[in-house]
């Protein structure tokens, strides 16, 4: 039986797949949710308990997840832990925020008598629900080995990136990519589109040359059928734009298409869509009407 006893807070779309491979392990011990009545679901369908407090989840736990939207809601939680914790304590944040947040909530743990991971995550809600995704770890590398299983449940790859922050500096690069990436295969499939080519012979054609990869293989199709109700929301993806910015212009470095993704995000937030996939960007690029 392990000795782990495991917490997690946030269970939206990500958060709430991730918890129950938590559960299956025999890891999961409670969970917390902004929105109470959605911990209750997962409790009774789960069979663990949703406290009413954090204060009550750290209480029952020696290891909390978080899995939340925004800095403020990490700072947040982790106060609330810190104010009650347990010598030992750690929390691992899966959110994408700033590196500089990760730092502060490190400072806040330890300073309680606790460690914190900044461990974000890649792979969408797919990963997530598969237990197969990418988690890229700042921190103390011992910590990292003690909280190790609870990682294995959800991911396929864990990487130790370095210090606490350096989990967000990668995520930060992933996001650009995702961006790039995204541009590229909506700008790319809107031009097949108005050429009339055949959907069901494009996309494996493309899929089995240079241009494969995850986005076109998870979205192409369903962008085509203007499906943009799963995955990633595109106000998120804004949301993480907007750190990754502040990354680049520090560093110095290009960041041309981070520019354009967060202007083309903004008219499509501007246009009611911030909750739709951020394969909605194709609505930009097609032809006007």
């Amino acid at each position: 039986m392990s000795e782990l006893r495991v917490g997690f807070v946030g269970l939206g779309a990500m958060g709430w797949p991730m918890a129950g491979h938590l559960k299956r392990q025999g890891l999961l011990v409670a969970v917390v949710n902004r929105n109470a009545a959605k911990a209750q679901q997962f409790a009774r369908e789960s069979a663990a308990e949703a406290p009413a407090t954090l204060a009550e989840l750290a209480s029952l736990c020696n290891v909390i997840a978080l899995c939340v939207s925004a800095d403020a809601d990490v700072i947040g939680v982790v106060r609330e832990i810190a104010a009650s914790v347990k010598p030992g304590i750690i929390v691992i944040d899966h959110s994408t925020v700033s590196s500089a947040t990760a730092k502060q909530a490190q400072a806040t743990m330890q300073a309680a008598g606790g460690d914190f991971l900044d461990a974000p995550v890649s792979g969408g809600v797919e990963g997530a629900k598969n237990g197969k995704l990418s988690i890229m770890v700042g921190g103390d590398a011992g910590t990292l080995a003690r909280v190790r299983p609870v990682l294995d449940a959800y991911a396929a790859r864990v990487s130790h990136m370095g210090p606490v922050g350096a989990g967000q500096n990668t995520k930060a690069v992933n996001q650009v990519l995702v961006a790039g990436i995204a541009q590229g295969v909506c700008e790319g499939l809107a031009l097949g589109e108005a050429l009339g080519l055949d959907p069901e012979v494009l996309l494996p054609t493309l899929l089995s040359g240079a241009a494969g990869c995850w986005f076109l293989e998870k979205r192409g199709a369903t962008m085509l059928r203007n499906e943009f109700s799963g995955g990633f929301k595109l106000a998120l993806l804004h949301k993480d734009l907007n750190i990754v910015r502040s990354l680049a212009q520090a560093a110095g470095t290009d960041h041309s298409i981070i520019e354009k993704s967060l202007a083309d995000y903004d008219k499509l937030m501007a246009q009611g869509r911030g909750d739709e996939e951020i394969s909605a960007l194709i609505r930009l690029k097609r032809r006007a009407p």
